[in-house]
Parts: structure tokens; sequence; C-alpha cells
């Protein structure tokens, strides 16, 4: 049984996304959910092929402090590793036709706008431009593309503190196709990312655990995460 004071003890759905090693830039997602605290963790659906960072992976910050010698830090092009909580979602589409959609649910404009500048105060955070009556960041994402990357996407709550030059805005999205990697995120097929949002339930408190493999058997006992084989 997890103690009372582990983090994952409130959580009943989990995707895990276990790589080969640091430097790999694709993985594999698994999705597993559970009763309550007690009960086993089991898997749901099968295995996602996901890509990763450009240059694979490095220490986020998230619910767990692994307490690591270094961290990802802004522009590395590497995922996050560790473990995070999900949500909110976020789309193309105005939330009446993402009814299907439990997690609460952010529908992007052309006024959408990711910011990664560490000098602003909406650091790490999904604004709308226009309802500010003041802009003070001199770099951003603009989240509704031309193409379809953000159709569909939830965000990772990585780094959630805003702490300047830690890595931010980062996402489980659409890929643009299996070879392409991207610059922090962790993306996968359209229909995959389709069938997690139509499953992800805010009152599981669903987590996302993403490593190399050889820091997530470690980590598999003291947390009593699923296997992932």
């Amino acid at each position: 049984m997890l103690a009372a004071t582990d983090p994952l003890r409130t959580s009943r759905q989990c995707l895990v996304v276990v790589a080969e090693n640091w430097n790999a830039k694709t993985g594999v997602l698994r999705a597993f959910e559970r009763t309550s605290a007690r009960s086993r963790w089991q898997p749901h659906g099968r295995a996602v092929p996901v890509v990763l960072g450009k240059k694979g992976m490095a220490w986020g910050r998230g619910l767990i402090d692994f307490k690591p010698a270094a961290r990802k830090v802004e522009g590395d092009n590497k995922a996050p590793a560790g473990i995070f909580r999900l949500g909110p979602a976020f789309g193309y589409a105005p939330k009446p036709s993402a009814r299907w959609i439990r997690l609460p649910y952010v529908q992007l404009t052309k006024t959408t706008e990711g910011v990664d500048d560490p000098r602003s105060r909406y650091y790490n955070k999904l604004v709308d431009r226009s309802k500010l009556a003041k802009v003070d960041w001199q770099s951003s994402e603009q989240m509704l593309r031309a193409d379809i990357l953000y159709k569909w996407g939830i965000v990772v709550t990585h780094n959630s503190a805003a702490t300047p030059g830690a890595g931010s805005c980062i996402f489980l999205h659409i890929w643009k196709n299996s070879g392409s990697a991207t610059a922090g995120c962790t993306a996968m097929p359209e229909p995959d990312l389709v069938n997690l949002l139509r499953w992800l339930d805010p009152g599981a408190k669903p987590v996302l655990i993403q490593m190399p493999r050889p820091e997530y058997e470690a980590s598999r006992v003291k947390f009593h995460l699923p296997s992932a084989r």
C-alpha cells in the first residue's frame, strides 16, 4: 500500500512512457488504471508508439523530486522525465464539440499563446493575449497552428511553480510522423490521443510517468508503479 505521504496515492489512472535511454527520441506509452490505492494497476488499451524530444529526455520538475544532478532547462529540446499531473486538455474545437472530453478543456484561438519567456509573469502558461491589458513576454508559441499538431492535446504539469528557465509548455499532442521528434513534448498518432482523451477522468487524478527504462525500473517498487514491459 502507498504511504500516506506518497503523491500518487490518490491516482487511479496513469500513462507510462518508457524510452530505452536518455538520448532516445522515441518511446512506448501504456495506460493503466486501478480502483483504489490498495489495488493493483491493470493495463488499459494497447501500447502506443510516441516521439520525444529531439535530444531525448532530462529530469523535469513534477510531483516527486528525484534530486538529479542535472535537470531540464528551457530550450534544451528534451522531454521531461519524472511523474506529472495531467490537464487541462486543449484543442481547436469549441467546447460543445468536445463534450466527450472529461478533463477541463481550453479552446485554442488565434490569440492563445504558450509563453516560454522566463522573464514573463505568464511563463509556462497558456494565455489569451486579447484578454490582457499588457503583454510582458518576448517569446511565445501561437497555439492555434496551421497544422493538426495541437488539434487535440493535454497539458503536462511540468514546472508548475514556473521556475524561470526550468522548461515550459510541455504537452501530449499529435505527432507529425513517427520520425519527427519534438522540442520537448510527447507526441503520438491522433487516434491514440483521442482514445486517451475519451478515457481520462479528472476524478481519477491521472498522472504521466515518463522515464528511461533503467530509471523506471529503479522507481517501480518504491512508488508501486505498474510493469511497463
